[in-house]
């Protein structure tokens, strides 16, 4: 980290879609030294914090709130759309702030986002930061290789939600009594080693501004055919991951008009465990368990291996002619927010190096 801190100030811009509030470092010194910072689920722009305030001198960081988080307008996600909700208000605030071109950074699913916001408009990618990023096959009920366990997506979105974890957060329930209060969430999964941000009111107040029910989290379900019985609806934030509506593969031949490619910098905490190739939340994990009932085993509901798949992307990424570098941190599922000097290190290295490219 540097030593003086940057100022944060609060980002607040009206786009053709919404108002977007969030974290902003202020003008760069030129136009083309933007990062933007895109958080994940259950979280807003807070969790930035500490990575604006350690940006180089003459770099610009926004951090917004995705709609439904922090405090831009909570309009309903169409998850038929996969993230693109989320990804077309991001390049809508580019447009609205004149920046043509960027450095896109997203956390777990604001990996996604910034993925798929590359994917639909290229030539306004510096490059890209995934940070623990989903899978580029979305989150749950698909094979190594991305193929969909089946057309309902068994397993896949809303119906992954802990109901108790939503009754309180719409509670906005602060304790650590009950073992799914967002606190012990929070603590639990985001984090690795017992660690204990020194942040954690803020972050707690950031996790809480979620909004919740059918169009934001985590959304409607549907039934599904096979085991567990439940698939993905229309609605909210974890059915923008469903298969059936998330695919961010393309990023293997991504490019601009001008055959441009993007680097690529993965940064993903060694022990995260919502996003792994044996996540702490996914069904067959917990299936073969036995804490979900009902598992039909490894032939019919395999494990998704999420890092490997990541990997398996961005290899052949590389072997089209783009590059990118994995940097694995002693962390959980928030590497910036448990090791924010080596995190700071990373990225800023991987700025500079872009800026030169």
């Amino acid at each position: 980290m540097t030593s003086s801190p940057r100022a944060v100030h609060p980002l607040d811009a009206t786009t053709s879609r919404l108002r977007v509030r969030g974290l902003d470092t202020g003008p760069a010194d030129q136009v083309d030294r933007v990062v933007v910072l895109v958080h994940g689920n259950l979280s807003s722009s807070e969790f930035f914090r500490r990575q604006l305030e350690a940006l180089p001198e003459g770099w610009r960081g926004l951090a917004p709130d995705l709609r439904g988080f922090g405090g831009t307008d909570p309009e309903p996600v169409d998850a038929t759309r996969g993230v693109r909700d989320y990804s077309d208000d991001v390049l809508s605030l580019l447009d609205a702030l004149g920046v043509g071109r960027a450095h896109l950074l997203g956390w777990s699913l604001g990996g996604g986002v910034v993925a798929q916001a590359a994917l639909d408009r290229p030539g306004a990618v510096a490059s890209l930061v995934l940070v623990d990023p989903v899978s580029p096959y979305g989150y749950g009920a698909t094979r190594a290789d991305g193929s969909r366990l089946g057309e309902d997506d068994p397993g896949a979105g809303a119906g992954l939600a802990n109901p108790r974890l939503v009754e309180l957060l719409a509670a906005g329930e602060r304790g650590a009594e009950d073992p799914s209060s967002p606190r012990n969430v929070m603590n639990g999964l985001y984090f690795a080693h017992g660690f204990r941000s020194p942040d954690e009111e803020a972050l707690l107040t950031a996790l809480l501004s979620t909004r919740t029910g059918p169009d934001h989290y985590p959304g409607d379900a549907a039934p599904a055919g096979s085991w567990p019985g439940t698939g993905p609806g229309a609605r909210g934030v974890l059915n923008t991951l469903a298969p059936r509506h998330f695919d961010v593969s393309g990023l293997s031949s991504l490019a601009d008009d001008d055959g441009r490619r993007p680097p690529v910098l993965w940064v993903r905490g060694e022990h995260d465990a919502i996003v792994s190739d044996a996540a702490a939340l996914d069904l067959a994990v917990l299936g073969g368990a036995g804490v979900v009932p009902g598992w039909p085993g490894a032939d019919a509901y395999p494990v998704q291996p999420m890092v490997s798949q990541t990997r398996a992307v961005l290899d052949a990424y590389a072997a089209s002619g783009g590059s990118y570098r994995e940097v694995v941190l002693d962390a959980g599922h928030s590497p910036h927010v448990e090791r924010p000097e080596d995190f700071a290190a990373a990225l800023h290295e991987h700025l500079r190096a872009s800026d030169r490219a």
